[in-house]
């Protein structure tokens, strides 16, 4: 049985066309999905927020010295993120810890200062240490050299970041 060449062409064109929408139909399908993932992120604020990425590393908390039970405790908080944070809050195993600055004043007195809170720059680091910005606690009775410890630090951005610090004695070179 033959086909007559005007139905032959009819079923090749009609085949071709259904081809040719298949084939354009998968990348406008996979278009329709971006476009509706990227209207779902905005929706929900993800578009144009600021990336805050803060890294706490290498704590440690002094054992104290003599009969007081204050101290202090010692961060590495890296902000690797493009956009400023602030550090507002510490708590540690439960408690409340405190902010604070040790400055020389123009008289050559040592002095603190306790603070609200502490900026972290984009891009940058704020190193704690006993000459600058540091967290101050009560100790726990029994602590001892070689201790971990558990702290809460609270940012404004980033929200709540867990660390540990190990408890030194004070002086203790850094590792």
């Amino acid at each position: 049985m033959t086909v007559p060449m005007n139905t032959l062409l009819r079923r090749l064109s009609r085949r071709r066309l259904t081809d040719t929408a298949l084939a354009a139909l998968a990348p406008v399908v996979a278009c329709g999905v971006a476009l509706g993932g990227l209207t779902a992120w905005a929706g929900a604020g993800g578009a144009g927020r600021p990336t805050v990425r803060i890294d706490v590393a290498y704590g440690r908390v002094f054992l104290p010295f003599g009969e007081t039970t204050e101290t202090s405790a010692y961060f590495d908080v890296t902000n690797t993120g493009d956009t400023d944070d602030r550090l507002v809050a510490v708590t540690y195993s439960g408690r409340e810890a405190g902010l604070s600055r040790h400055f020389m004043t123009p008289s050559g007195a040592a002095s603190k200062e306790s603070l609200d809170s502490v900026g972290v720059p984009a891009g940058d680091r704020l190193s704690m240490s006993p000459h600058g910005v540091d967290v101050t606690l009560t100790a726990r009775p029994g602590w001892r050299t070689g201790d971990l410890v558990r702290f809460t630090l609270r940012f404004e951005r980033r929200g709540n970041v867990d660390a540990l610090a190990v408890v030194t004695p004070p002086g203790a070179a850094p590792a």
